[in-house]
């Protein structure tokens, strides 16, 4: 799997950004059969940083009703990421 499509997107939530200042933690939706080693190279790959332990969980889909029918969201994969020390990812969400 190629490194781009590891990685779907930067997951930027209050409590995400509070676990970023707090302990150098990002979060990231990932791609449903990607395991914790190919995340955390993909990681250092395209941000050039040191990643020091990969957290993986999966979501479930919830369910949803729209008048007398019942649908379900997609599940999905997300990811912890701690990086080392003085390492840091530049987000957009300073903008």
């Amino acid at each position: 799997m190629e490194l781009h499509q590891v990685i779907k997107k930067s997951l930027i939530t209050e409590k995400s950004t509070i676990a970023r200042d707090a302990a150098n933690q990002y979060n990231f939706a990932v791609h449903v059969k990607a395991n914790r080693i190919e995340v955390g190279r993909a990681v250092e790959k395209l941000f050039k940083v040191k990643v020091l332990s990969v957290r993986v969980m999966n979501v479930r889909g919830k369910k949803k009703r729209s008048g007398r029918m019942m649908g379900e969201r997609s599940s999905w994969k997300k990811a912890i990421v701690t990086l080392a020390p003085g390492s840091r990812i530049e987000t957009g969400d300073g903008v």
